[in-house]
């Protein structure tokens, strides 16, 4: 019965020889931690252009109208929509039978002009065979070259009728008026058509993305501002400059142009998603390299006043300048962001 009594004493003994070895070596020696290296960048707000996303069409900054220049049946059609068209190519026809009938008319009345100056011709040298005898006076001879001239005169006035007249029918050929590609084409072969009626649209000038934005997010818009493309909807397209702000506003609605390199003819009425300045906010703005990504994750080194290193999740916005990102959560002003080594 006396053995865990003893025990108890001799434990005792151990713990107190023990805290007179630590007295006797001072406190005991903490590892120190290890030195950070490489770039510290401390967060800070920043003035950044505030963008809102907004809907845009890929349009031709201008539209050519391919219109009849005559009234008439539509008999052909040659082109249909996507085709392309160079300028002067007859893409459609228009028959009139009036005019053919007044070509007609009038080609009887070049053959009868003809006939008559025939006769006065004749008449104007019997005269003057007549006249050389001394049988007819001078007055007479005048009056058959007159009568020769007018007979001339009437043969070249139904002429020309009869030129104009078949021209008119030339015009019932529909020209491209531009170089480009047919956007409609819509009126079926077979229709009754006015005189200058569309028959096709087509595109003319340099390919552009419209935008019509509210009056109050459009009045921020400026000649040279930057829009950038959201999402993959125009592969190779990263973004434009603004070309262009129409003044008038349609509806409540303001309409820009911007300008955009890489935009092909068969995009055109393809709505697409882009990122409209709307003014100026505050936000964190980091160095795109400070900032990895892992498992779909994105990660920041940080280092607090202790130097120990740790890693912060974040939630990134969209591009700002260069290779700079917004960083919507994650990071406080004040932060250090240690960026990574470089590889030598």
């Amino acid at each position: 019965m006396t053995r865990p009594p003893a025990l108890l004493a001799a434990l005792a003994v151990s713990a107190a020889l023990a805290g007179g070895l630590s007295a006797c070596g001072g406190q005991p020696e903490t590892a120190a931690a290890p030195a950070v290296r490489g770039e510290r960048l401390t967060v800070a707000e920043a003035t950044i252009d505030a963008v809102k996303p907004a809907s845009a069409v890929v349009a031709s900054r201008d539209l050519a109208e391919a219109r009849t220049r005559i009234p008439g049946t539509l008999v052909q059609l040659s082109v249909r929509e996507g085709d392309l068209v160079r300028r002067g190519q007859v893409i459609g026809v228009v028959s009139d039978d009036r005019v053919g009938l007044q070509t007609a008319a009038f080609g009887a009345q070049v053959a009868a002009a003809e006939a008559e100056a025939e006769r006065a011709r004749a008449d104007l040298a019997r005269i003057q065979t007549l006249f050389d005898k001394g049988i007819y006076a001078q007055a007479r001879l005048d009056q058959a070259r007159a009568a020769s001239r007018a007979a001339d005169a009437q043969v070249r006035a139904a002429r020309a009728q009869r030129g104009a007249s078949a021209e008119t029918a030339a015009q019932g050929r529909i020209l491209a008026p531009t170089t480009g590609r047919v956007l409609t084409a819509d009126v079926p072969v077979g229709s009754v058509v006015g005189a200058g009626q569309s028959v096709a649209t087509i595109t003319a000038g340099p390919l552009v993305l419209r935008l019509e934005l509210p009056e109050a997010q459009g009045r921020n818009l400026r000649v040279g501002q930057t829009v950038r493309l959201q999402g993959d909807d125009l592969p190779g397209v990263a973004g434009g400059v603004v070309a262009q702000v129409y003044p008038a506003a349609t509806a409540g609605r303001t309409t820009a142009d911007v300008a955009v390199e890489g935009l092909s003819s068969d995009r055109v009425g393809q709505h697409v998603v882009v990122q409209v300045p709307a003014g100026q906010r505050r936000a964190i703005v980091l160095p795109r390299r400070v900032v990895s990504t892992r498992y779909g994750i994105d990660f920041v080194r940080t280092v607090d006043r202790a130097g120990r290193i740790s890693e912060a999740p974040v939630q990134l916005g969209g591009p700002v300048s260069g290779d700079r990102v917004e960083v919507l959560s994650g990071l406080a002003p004040g932060d250090v962001v240690l960026a990574p080594e470089r590889a030598r």
